[in-house]
């Protein structure tokens, strides 16, 4: 099969989809791979790198589409290049559907192969490919929130570990999935008081388990956010329902309950956010204010690590990549029950229900592409 690495474009994107070790596993089982030149450069690799492990360096992005059976990305393509996308075209990316009608209709339009990284599920339900993103954006928004609390930013002024004689900040997680369990670890660690919500009491009963001393665990319902909300300095979101449209766990009114200052960070954007007031911001200018309130909402959190992200990413999608090259796409979901649930949008059809429901699309079931 012939694969295109694109250089990302969306706003300070500097993950790539392929690393140098990727190409050769690539070549070793007999395919051809073209990369954009400089599209490793953000993540440490040069196009050097890239040659000597058997890829072909192509100077643009009109090329790489142009030329490939399979593209491979990390983020969802933008407007300028929903254009290059080929009738049949394999693209294996994030892709968000359900925070984003545009790119929906455009991928139908374009009748490309859709395959999200974000659907591609487990037996278990766990969601290999988004899990090491999850990791890295549930850390970053404890580091995140940590700076904007600072007066100069635009927050209250508390530092989240307290000091000697004074109490550390109060910071509120709202979903107990990788997101969640990893930005209650990072705070706690850093000494904060922290509470996590969830819907489901098994999943608490292992937070509880697993957590330090500072972690409470409470069933999350409107009445315990809006009680919790009001002694609150840092909220951070990361809801997931896969593939569909994230549930708005705070409305506007509740931001009246919180004190100004208070720093809410919404690692559930891509999926369209669980803040009613959230909408996307870029790492250039990620913040906003509604009512006092800071809202961190970029929709690449990981892009500014790039070198970890970058790592921890191919080493979750390099096995699947490998297997939809070896087989082609058809073959490879029909085998891989895992990859079949990562089909969104084939043909011009939608085959993944909840992206269908979030702008009220015609669905089609996955087995009429197959």
């Amino acid at each position: 099969m012939i694969i295109g690495v694109p250089k990302e474009i969306k706003n300070n994107e500097n993950r790539v989809a392929v690393t140098p070790a990727g190409v050769t596993e690539f070549v070793k089982n007999g395919h051809t791979i073209y990369v954009q030149s400089e599209a490793g450069k953000g993540s440490g690799f040069s196009d050097a790198q890239y040659a000597d492990a058997g890829a072909v360096i192509l100077p643009t992005i009109e090329e790489v589409y142009a030329i490939a059976e399979m593209i491979v990305k990390v983020k969802e393509p933008i407007a300028s290049e929903y254009p290059l996308i080929k009738e049949n075209q394999l693209l294996f990316t994030y892709f968000h559907f359900a925070s984003s009608e545009p790119l929906t209709k455009a991928m139908i339009e374009r009748k490309a192969i859709c395959l999200a990284y974000e659907t591609v599920e487990k037996t278990d339900r766990s969601l290999p490919l988004l899990v090491p993103m999850s990791e890295v954006a549930g850390r970053m928004a404890i580091q995140e929130g940590a700076k904007y609390l600072e007066k100069p930013m635009g927050g209250f002024g508390i530092l989240l570990g307290g000091v000697a004689g004074v109490k550390p900040a109060n910071v509120l997680v709202l979903g107990g999935g990788i997101v969640g369990t990893q930005s209650a670890k990072m705070a706690a660690g850093l000494g904060a008081n922290v509470t996590i919500m969830d819907i489901s009491l098994p999943r608490l009963r292992y937070l509880e388990d697993i957590m330090p001393a500072n972690v409470d665990t409470v069933m999350s319902n409107e009445y315990n956010i809006r009680e919790l909300i009001q002694s609150t300095n840092l909220i951070i979101g990361g809801v997931l329902i896969p593939g569909a449209k994230a549930p708005s766990l705070i409305t506007r009114d509740m931001l009246k309950l919180m004190k100004p200052g208070t720093v809410m960070v919404d690692v559930a954007i891509d999926q369209g956010g669980c803040f009613e007031t959230s909408h996307a911001t870029t790492h250039e200018d990620p913040i906003y204010e509604v009512d006092g309130v800071v809202h961190y909402c970029v929709a690449n959190m990981p892009g500014a690590v790039p070198y970890t992200s970058t790592l921890a990413l191919t080493n979750a999608t390099l096995p699947y990549a490998i297997q939809l090259a070896n087989k082609g796409w058809k073959a490879a979901c029909t085998s891989n029950e895992e990859l079949k649930k990562g089909l969104n949008v084939v043909g011009g059809k939608i085959v993944f229900k909840g992206v269908s429901d979030a702008w009220n699309l015609p669905y089609s079931d996955v087995s009429e592409v197959l």
